[in-house]
């Protein structure tokens, strides 16, 4: 078992904070680059950060 700690991480392109690998990513995580739904649809309409 990991510690939180040792998980890879990324930075999200529309808020810029730090978020950790999620089991649900395992398979797309080359592909993430927001850290929450509301952060991949904010940045879709196109408003700043």
């Amino acid at each position: 078992m990991r510690r939180k700690g040792d998980l890879p991480t990324k930075t999200c392109a529309r808020c810029g904070k730090p978020f950790a690998w999620r089991k649900k990513w395992e398979r797309v995580w080359d592909e993430v680059r927001y850290c929450s739904d509301r952060c991949r649809a904010e940045a879709k309409r196109g408003r700043p950060g």
